[in-house]
């Protein structure tokens, strides 16, 4: 099958056509009726696409994208509409959906764009499994010299030459496999496999079978065996990224594999033995999904022999000038403009954005720099709207705190210095006021 999609509209006649002309394309096609069947079904089965209506009985098809993309960040969704708006459209796509069309108008589109996100699933699931075998990563490749990421370092160096396991904790894209390929590479291991898999990338029977492999005839379609990625690290590392979404079924299989060194593969009746080290990663709160009942409290210790705190990028800021040398001198090259720098009005604008996708997205945005910047300095203009209205932002929070700073002293003013008198009459609680008291220095 080409993929398997995932049709939400509440009306039934044009859902049962969309899906009779999707299914003459050869995709299989699951049908709900309200985003809250729609998904049910996505908990039940593997969905590579998801066509989606915007406006349902039960919610907005806007906000689904970004509740489906929190849970299952490999699955595209395109929404369907009505009437098309411009703010509705750029919500969508900032939410994560592959596209945002118009019933009607664009009924051409839909199989074409069905095969696009298609080919973009079957890409990013290939990308979440990565094989090495003689690439070498240093700690010396790992940017930065503020003290958290020093901490860090020093730790991985050290519990390198053991064979203890591993958990990495932080943000997405703190550079959690970076850290785990250096701890590979400084290890006796060396020179074996170093496998690396991103969990969240599959549905809990794709994962089983990527993990741990199969015996020809174990389902309809395998037809011949498999070694799954723990046996093809036999001697090496297996990097467990996002280990935190493995179902509860799977996490009692690799509990198995780290107590006894052991596991059965789909359809077979014997163990199959192996030596795997293992590092995991998270930036899941996994004592949190403990109290949940969603992760198992003893893999957890049998993963947290020794944990590293990877620091966010905000938390480092210090190291932003160097990374953003390090991305410019990369794609400097390679868009043959080399010798490219920030200037100084740019790192300032850098060092203070919040950066919630971390050096990951900082790598992004000195990419897209680089393409636009025609002289030698990547000036502010050449940096995304959110980072240069920074300056916009600031400004307008000075004055609205220096309005409210004079607003609470006339108050206080009026009151008599009376501080539940004035609450009252600012509608705020007391301790809100003694804290704005503070943060702005009114001690009268």
């Amino acid at each position: 099958m080409p993929g398997k999609i995932l049709l939400i509209d509440d009306e039934e006649g044009l859902r049962r056509l969309l899906g009779r002309i999707i299914g003459l394309e050869g995709f299989h096609v699951d049908e709900a009726g309200t985003l809250r069947a729609g998904f049910d079904l996505l908990n039940k089965k593997e969905i590579d696409v998801v066509l989606c209506d915007v406006k349902l009985p039960d919610g907005n098809g806007v906000d689904f994208v970004k509740e489906v993309k929190l849970k299952y960040p490999l699955t595209e969704i395109i929404l369907l509409t009505a009437y098309g708006n411009i703010p509705d459209g750029v919500q969508a796509i900032k939410n994560g959906a592959f596209d945002y069309i118009t019933k009607g108008n664009d009924n051409d589109r839909i199989v074409p764009l069905l095969y696009q996100a298609i080919d973009k699933v079957a890409a990013q699931r290939k990308s979440a499994i990565k094989i090495k075998n003689k690439e070498t990563y240093n700690f010396d490749d790992i940017i930065g010299h503020s003290s958290l990421i020093k901490e860090a370092i020093a730790l991985a160096k050290k519990i390198s030459p053991t064979d203890a396991n591993v958990l990495l904790l932080g943000e997405t894209g703190t550079g959690k496999e970076i850290f785990a390929n250096a701890i590979h590479s400084n290890s006796k291991r060396f020179g074996q496999s170093f496998i690396a898999i991103n969990c969240s990338a599959f549905t809990k029977e794709l994962l089983e079978g990527e993990l741990f492999g199969h015996k020809a005839g174990a389902y309809t379609g395998a037809t011949k065996d498999k070694k799954g990625l723990i046996e093809i690290a036999h001697q090496g590392t297996l990097f467990l990224d996002e280990v935190g979404e493995l179902s509860i079924d799977l996490q009692a299989k690799l509990l198995r594999v780290i107590e006894n060194g052991e596991f059965i593969k789909l359809g077979d009746e014997k163990t199959t033995k192996v030596n795997v080290r293992i590092i995991a990663a998270t930036n899941r709160d996994l004592v949190k999904r403990i109290e949940e009942g969603e992760f198992r409290e003893d893999l957890y210790y049998r993963l947290n022999v020794f944990a590293i705190q990877l620091p966010a990028l905000h938390d480092r800021s210090e190291d932003i000038p160097a990374l953003v040398n390090n991305f410019l001198s990369y794609f400097g090259n390679r868009e043959n403009k080399p010798g490219l720098r920030a200037n100084d009005e740019s790192l300032k604008l850098l060092q203070r954005y919040r950066w919630k996708g971390n050096v990951r997205e900082l790598r992004n945005v000195i990419e897209r720099a680089t393409i636009l910047v025609d002289g030698k300095e990547v000036l502010p203009e050449h940096l995304p709207y959110e980072i240069q209205r920074q300056n916009e932002q600031t400004a307008t929070n000075l004055t609205l705190a220096s309005v409210e700073k004079i607003h609470i002293q006339k108050v206080l003013h009026y009151t008599k210095g009376n501080k539940t008198k004035a609450a009252e009459h600012l509608g705020i609680g007391l301790t809100t006021l003694y804290r704005k008291m503070e943060e702005y220095h009114i001690t009268k």
